[in-house]
């Protein structure tokens, strides 16, 4: 038994929850549309040129969600997952997953998107294991702070050592799925990394590692 990572955003989802959750609170009136879509797009794009403040970036994602109840937010998230990831689900992604569950293989979901947002989205998947960002609750509301090391780029690694231990695993055979460049400090630890629909840069990467390049767009 092996065991098999993934990425989620733009990996097994055909998308980005995390921009998507921007937009989504965009189009339910949640926050101002002009000023919100702007950064929100402004940090994608510093995460796709791997500039990425990842403080500042979480600062703006999880003041919104400050302000909404565990109910509200709740309610939130089922229509988020009905109107917008349901879409961006991909067949083949399935099928990859099934194929490591058949395999015997031990699923895991790493992903820096706060588990707000994905803990649903990976249990739609049924991957029941998952490492996130983790924002602070105090009686079921966000704060809008963060609780230990984001799961971002070599906070990645940090966290599943830290797993690992904890549940005395180890990377032997190990597979880790991503899109990004953001991932290589991760994709260097594992003896099979695997580029999916990878960014240009990523690409090249593997290309000059001789790692495998899938798809998973259908």
């Amino acid at each position: 038994m092996a065991l098999a990572i993934f990425d989620l955003d733009n990996t097994l989802l055909r998308g980005d929850s995390d921009h998507s959750w921007g937009q989504f609170m965009v189009t339910q009136g949640l926050v101002d549309k002009a000023l919100y879509s702007a950064m929100n797009d402004k940090f994608l794009a510093d995460y796709k040129a791997e500039q990425l403040n990842i403080s500042e970036y979480l600062t703006f994602s999880l003041a919104p969600l400050t302000t909404l109840s565990s109910i509200e937010l709740h309610h939130l998230h089922a229509l988020f997952m009905q109107d917008v990831i349901e879409p961006l689900k991909q067949p083949k992604a399935t099928k990859l997953i099934e194929a490591h569950r058949k395999a015997g293989d031990r699923l895991l979901v790493i992903t820096a998107t706060n588990r707000f947002i994905i803990e649903p989205i990976v249990r739609s998947l049924l991957i029941e294991e998952f490492l996130a960002t983790e924002p602070e609750l105090i009686n079921g509301c966000i704060t809008g702070n963060i609780i230990g090391t984001p799961t971002y780029r070599e906070g990645k690694v940090e966290r599943l050592n830290v797993w690992l231990q904890e549940h005395n695993e180890s990377l032997a055979g190990s597979y880790f799925y991503s899109d990004s460049i953001n991932d290589l400090p991760l994709l260097q630890e594992v003896d099979n990394p695997i580029a999916v629909d990878p960014d240009d840069r990523l690409r090249q990467e593997a290309q000059q590692q001789g790692w495998e390049i899938i798809s998973l767009r259908s």
